[in-house]
């Protein structure tokens, strides 16, 4: 009798849909499945795309062994403003720091724009006695009798949750960890949340306010969790299910529980994740991610095979200051909404019709014409049915939506309408990739665009050419891409500790001491996830400044043995890549100690596409399709994906379909299958690109 199968499962709930994806650890063989989201109930998609997935895979309950999944729950939250009602015991004099702020406008010269309202009023932001100095002297010792008057007063205003954030708690968090007894003893069972627990870090605003954020989200968060494990129990899954937080690792529910905050981002972050593991391998170390879903565009850069991250994030506002991968979000998706502004101007997004009622092709209800109306408009898309025949497609529905609400109003023709929603689209989806590349140091020539999620390799293409990037990468499946870096993440955890001070031999030597004590913590925190000590491994960082700037930057730690001289190098060569300038003579300011807790999860090689077979057996059909007021409208090939084999070579212009997304190769373009069947498309030089404009003209 042969070995039990072992499957893997990833899930990645999102905006409109829920992707998920199956590998099955000792063939390779991945699965991938669909199912629109469930907003009311997140857990609800996730145990019917499970369902759905196993029997798809011929896979049984029984055999999943690793569950993770991807959620926006935590984020969703703070932008809808619907989390628990939450009090702040904070220190005394410093009740208003949350309102204060860092005393700066999210746009300078827009009075209309406003910093969002604290997500604790003040009549719940209660002072109590305590205070200990920036060196960790106890100036004031706490007064643990207005701790418990404090707690009493919140439980009257009907709390769920507690924050508890003092002054300067991350040099020294006795006065903290004695007010979490007292909150225990009068509140028994009440969420509660720490800063020195939550972000051990100096600067109060930021500290406060992702404590808030952390107990704000805390309760509900919790109960989803909680449901979550029913469904997947009711399903039949015994394997515990993992959470990605927002560095792209995997963690238990109970540590989401804990720290729901570090969840924000958490499905796109797992895409850039499986995107670099994906893209190394085929050859591509530098990339720009680019997912494009039915909601949202999420970009990033990975350099060197890593993605970049950054510790200073908001969340509708409110700052976020967890280790997070560097994604800027846009409100630019397949649901973004065309319309005409006031001005007589063409927009698209951010506002989206998500996944009720969709599209207006979608024949849900839907009557604003959108960036995936536009498509199926030209042709690009199906204009029958998408995900493989499942999502029939109204076309004329979304011809008359287009026309009535777009051409008509500008005097347009229809093409001319469609084409001009996808053009804003793309131009907003340029300046995104522009804001994480030109404007960090980073030149977009030299990278490849990473194209995913179900409509990325939908205007990869454009994209591309707007940012003069001459290579577009679109992996396998490329709509389930957040699920499948699910399955090529690792179990991670960020630790961190400020130790401000000139960067000499006896501070680098303190520093050392600080990453014993990290190195520790997460030794135990490993060993609370189960993690074997054969896959346990850690990653160090430090945050450095000249002296007298305000703001750091993060050089990575090649090994536990760095030498304070080759540390000090790397942080000229980075800080002359983000700003353009280094200082030599200038002292250097030690600032935060990182490190980051990692268990290797095993990942497998995945199943290849078929080998040999001819391209003209996977071509299925031909297509009109509309690619620019130049070429006009082509007769073009359309091919099944599954059907290409490895290391086929076609032509654009070609349209390559699978269940999850669709590639446009416009015309000039070169397309070929690498052996993982990754799609590679090259874009014609310019003077090929006006020769082939010139012969179909």
């Amino acid at each position: 009798m042969g070995a039990a199968r072992r499957l893997r499962i990833g899930v990645d709930v999102g905006g409109t849909f829920t992707d998920l994806a199956l590998v099955d650890e000792a063939t390779g063989r991945i699965v991938f499945h669909k199912v629109p989201s469930t907003p009311a109930d997140p857990s609800q998609a996730i145990e019917t795309g499970i369902l759905g997935l196993l029997q798809r895979a011929g896979g049984a309950a029984a055999e999943v062994a690793f569950l993770g999944h991807g959620t926006t729950v935590a984020t969703n939250m703070v932008i809808e403003r619907r989390g628990a009602r939450t009090g702040l015991l904070t220190t005394q004099g410093f009740r208003d720091v949350l309102e204060i702020g860092r005393q700066t406008r999210p746009h300078l010269y827009d009075y209309a724009v406003t910093r969002p309202a604290p997500l604790v009023p003040r009549r719940r932001r209660l002072e109590v006695a305590e205070r200990v100095t920036a060196d960790g002297a106890v100036l004031r010792p706490l007064d643990e009798a207005a701790v418990a008057a404090a707690t009493e007063a919140l439980l009257a205003e009907g709390v769920e949750s507690i924050a508890i954030g003092f002054l300067h708690a991350w040099r020294d968090r006795r006065h903290e960890a004695a007010a979490r007894r007292v909150v225990e003893r009068v509140a028994p069972g009440l969420y509660l949340s720490c800063s020195h627990e939550v972000l051990p870090e100096f600067r109060e605003f930021d500290r406060f306010s992702t404590t808030v954020l952390n107990a704000y989200v805390g309760p509900r968060m919790a109960r989803y969790l909680d449901r979550l494990q029913g469904r997947v129990r009711g399903a039949g899954i015994t394997a515990p299910p993992y959470t990605v937080h927002s560095n792209g690792g995997l963690m238990s529910v109970a540590t989401a529980g804990a720290a729901p905050v570090r969840t924000c981002l958490s499905g796109p972050a797992a895409g850039v994740i499986g995107a670099a593991v994906v893209a190394g391998q085929a050859g591509f170390p530098d990339v720009v991610t680019f997912d494009v879903g039915g909601t949202s565009t999420d970009v990033a850069v990975i350099a060197g095979g890593a993605a970049t991250s950054t510790s200073a994030r908001d969340v509708a506002g409110h700052p976020v200051k967890v280790p997070a991968i560097g994604i800027d979000v846009i409100g630019a998706g397949g649901g973004s909404v065309a319309f005409i502004d006031a001005g007589g101007g063409l927009k698209v997004g951010p506002r989206s019709v998500g996944a009720e009622p969709g599209p207006v092709a979608y024949g849900r209800g839907g009557t604003e014409p959108t960036l995936t109306d536009a498509n199926i408009v030209l042709g690009r898309l199906d204009p029958v049915a998408l995900l493989r025949g499942a999502m029939p497609v109204d076309a004329a529905a979304a011809r008359a939506a287009v026309q009535a609400r777009i051409a008509t109003p500008l005097g347009l023709s229809l093409e001319q309408a469609a084409l001009g929603i996808i053009r804003v689209a793309v131009a907003n989806m340029g300046r995104a990739i522009r804001g994480v590349t030109t404007e960090r140091g980073y030149a977009p020539e030299a990278f490849a665009l990473f194209a995913y999620g179900g409509a990325g390799p939908l205007h990869a293409t454009e994209v591309a050419a707007e940012c003069g990037i001459p290579v577009v990468v679109v992996p396998r499946e490329p709509g389930t891409m957040c699920a499948r870096g699910i399955l090529l993440a690792d179990v991670a955890l960020d630790f961190v500790r400020s130790e401000i001070a000139p960067l000499d031999e006896a501070a680098w030597a303190h520093a050392a001491t600080r990453f014993a004590e990290m190195q520790a913590e997460a030794e135990a925190w490993l060993e609370s996830e189960a993690v074997p000590p054969d896959r346990r491994d850690a990653d160090r960082a430090v945050d450095l400044r000249y002296q007298g700037q305000n703001f750091e930057v993060r050089v990575k730690l090649p090994d536990a043995a760095a030498t304070l001289d080759a540390v000090l190098d790397s942080f000229a060569q980075e800080h002359a890549r983000t700003y353009g300038y280094a200082i030599p003579g200038r002292t250097v300011e030690l600032v935060n100690c990182r490190l980051t807790a990692l268990g290797r999860m095993p990942r497998g090689a995945p199943e290849p596409p078929p080998a040999g077979g001819a391209v003209e057996a996977a071509r299925i059909g031909l297509r009109d399709c509309y690619f620019d007021a130049e070429i006009g409208w082509r007769s073009t090939p359309v091919y099944d994906r599954d059907l290409l084999p490895a290391c086929a070579r076609l032509a654009g212009p070609a349209i390559i379909e699978e269940m999850s997304a669709t590639t446009v190769a416009f015309p000039g373009q070169t397309v070929e299958l690498d052996d993982d069947g990754n799609i590679v498309l090259r874009q014609p030089a310019r003077t090929a690109r006006r020769q082939e404009l010139t012969a179909h003209a």
